[in-house]
C-alpha cells in the first residue's frame, strides 16, 4: 500500500455500493446469479452481504442457482469455517 493511501477498515458501505455488485458480469461458463452471489460473499462482511440479499432477491435473482463445482452457494458456504452468518442469511432469504 503506497504511503499517502489509508487504509480503510469498518467503513459503512451505501446501498448503491452493494446495489453495485449487481451490476457485475459473469465469466464465461458461470451462471450470473451464482457469479455475482460468490462475489458479494468474498467482498462483503457478513452484515454487508445480508443487506445485499435483499437487493438480489428484489432484483429477481436466484440463490439457489448452482456453480462451476455443481453446487449452490449454501452447499459451499456449508463447508467453510467461518461461513455460519453468511449460511444463515442465505437461509433466511430463502425461507
Amino acid at each position: 500500500m503506497k504511503k499517502d493511501k489509508q487504509k480503510v477498515i469498518g467503513e459503512e458501505l451505501s446501498d448503491e455500493r452493494l446495489q453495485s455488485l449487481l451490476e457485475l458480469e459473469a465469466e464465461k461458463g458461470v451462471d450470473p446469479d451464482y457469479f455475482i452471489l460468490m462475489r458479494a460473499y468474498r467482498a462483503l462482511r457478513s452484515h454487508d452481504f445480508e443487506r445485499f440479499l435483499t437487493f438480489f432477491i428484489e432484483k429477481g435473482l436466484k440463490i439457489d442457482n448452482k456453480g462451476p463445482e455443481g453446487k449452490t452457494l449454501a452447499e459451499e458456504i456449508a463447508e467453510h469455517q467461518h461461513g455460519e452468518e453468511y449460511l444463515t442469511a442465505l437461509q433466511n432469504v430463502a425461507a
